[in-house]
């Protein structure tokens, strides 16, 4: 959660009320958080209190990872359903996130950016379990950090006569947190256009020199 005596000022809320917008500021006395978990999170709030560009490393073509895959503002996630899997697609540079139906957890899960997603239905209700995740992401967009313990389970309903898509988000990481947490997140329906085509890393965009701390990922070696 924001700190209070920092609130985030969105782009949106600068252009209605004329504020200067700024970068998400965490409550580092929030209770849930370990030490070194707090630790890492306040120093982000420094960077950002600094003046200088303090991004999540999704503006740099990083994966978020989930549960922070929820958090992607602004631009419509495509969703395509078939009776073996789910792929979940945020529009702004095509990353998708696979869930496996009716399937269990494979025996040995290598920890990997969106880990492995496994669901099934219960009733109208898609119960997603997810581990395996590496601890290269953060939970949130104030870098807060886990670890590979992380286990995230969400449960996706439609709500509001079919207009809304609502994702109850429980996280469990003993390594990060001193207990586990639940969260809401709302998505509404929209309609109309294809998803267009987009690039994020093949762009090698630097608005803001971030280069040196967080690097634009590139191969290490050919794909074929």
């Amino acid at each position: 959660m924001d700190d209070p005596a920092h609130p985030y000022i969105s782009n949106a809320i600068a252009a209605r009320t004329g504020k200067v917008p700024s970068f998400p500021v965490g409550d580092i006395s929030n209770p849930i958080l370990q030490p070194w978990t707090r630790e890492v999170v306040r120093k982000h709030n420094e960077l950002a209190l600094s003046g200088k560009a303090a991004y999540t490393p999704q503006a740099r073509c990083w994966p978020m990872g989930v549960p922070a895959f929820l958090l992607y503002p602004v631009r419509p996630v495509y969703i395509v359903q078939t009776p073996k899997e789910v792929l979940m697609t945020w529009t702004g540079d095509h990353m998708v996130r696979h869930i496996y139906l009716n399937v269990p957890h494979s025996a040995s899960v290598k920890p990997s950016w969106f880990g492995e997603s496994v669901g099934h239905y219960e009733g109208d209700t898609l119960v997603v379990d997810t581990i395996g995740l590496n601890d290269r992401t953060f939970v949130d967009n104030f870098r807060t950090p886990h670890t590979e313990q992380l286990h995230v389970v969400q449960r996706f309903r439609m709500i509001d006569d079919g207009k809304t898509l609502e994702v109850n988000v429980h996280v469990d990481d003993p390594g990060a947190f001193t207990t586990p947490w639940d969260a809401i997140q709302r998505y509404r329906r929209t309609e109309g256009s294809p998803m267009p085509e987009e690039t994020c890393a093949e762009g090698a965009r630097d608005y803001f020199n971030q280069g040196d701390a967080e690097p634009i990922p590139q191969t290490d070696k050919p794909d074929f």
